[in-house]
């Protein structure tokens, strides 16, 4: 059971443990590895159906901060909710995925304003970067060329435990005006860490891929497709955001 661990918070040994144990589960309304992709698509294509309506308004010359703010912070609570009621995930998770696409699709756009002159294909070279590396991650597992050995889980929940109190550390910074400079910045220092980030993300979802295969062959129960594409879903937005980061830098050179 010490295998069935995965660095997102969202997709804990613990909870898929405690959902197997406390649930009587038939073959008929069990988890599927290929079910809980299906769930992922569908979660995806309504992030691409809001993303879609942010970025129009943006376009339209609308204001999107509603929006950015609406979808940032009710994807949070959901999320939240989700996390400890996974049972719910079946309800939840399309609302958290309609959510999260107002905030990717404003944020997305003020990417393609503001870097419309340095590096007019930003979005798309963001998406495209993305799918990419998710399908090549999943490949790389796939063909187990990539293993989610103990040590390798290790390395990968910690670093990521790292960067999140880092990335917490420079927000109560930036509250009271003291700036990290390479965070934000297109230095050889602040690409090397967006860098090491993208790749940090990539690895999760090496981890995330072997939580759901596991929770399917632990005989979870069906809604847990629902709480697996969810979590797929974070490590994907995550991804995607800081691929989005670094070729903001790498176009400030």
């Amino acid at each position: 059971m010490e295998l069935f661990k995965s660095g997102n918070p969202t997709l804990s040994e613990k909870r898929f443990k405690d959902t197997v144990l406390g649930d009587v589960v038939t073959n008929e309304n069990a988890m599927t590895v290929r079910g809980t992709l299906q769930k992922f698509g569908f979660l995806f294509l309504m992030v691409l159906g809001t993303s879609f309506y942010s970025w129009k308004q943006f376009a339209e010359g609308g204001n999107v901060l509603p929006l950015l703010y609406t979808g940032l912070f009710g994807g949070l609570v959901l999320a939240i909710v989700i996390i400890f009621k996974k049972e719910w995930s079946p309800y939840l998770a399309p609302a958290y995925a309609l959510l999260e696409g107002l905030c990717l699709g404003a944020i997305s756009a003020y990417y393609n304003f503001a870097f419309a002159e340095t590096a007019p294909n930003i979005v798309i070279n963001a998406v495209g970067l993305t799918f990419g590396t998710a399908a090549a991650m999943y490949l790389l597992y796939s063909f187990r060329i990539i293993r989610a050995t103990q040590k390798f889980k290790a390395i990968v929940i910690t670093a990521t435990a790292g960067i999140a109190i880092f990335y917490l550390i420079s927000i109560v910074l930036r509250m009271f005006g003291i700036d990290i400079p390479f965070l934000h910045e297109g230095s050889a220092l602040g690409i090397g860490f967006s860098v090491f980030v993208v790749a940090l993300a990539a690895l999760n979802l090496i981890l995330d891929f072997d939580m759901i295969e596991n929770g399917a062959e632990m005989g979870a129960p069906k809604y847990m497709e629902w709480y697996g594409a969810f979590g797929l879903l974070v490590t994907i937005v995550w991804l995607y955001l800081e691929i989005l980061r670094l070729l903001s830098k790498i176009s400030k050179r």
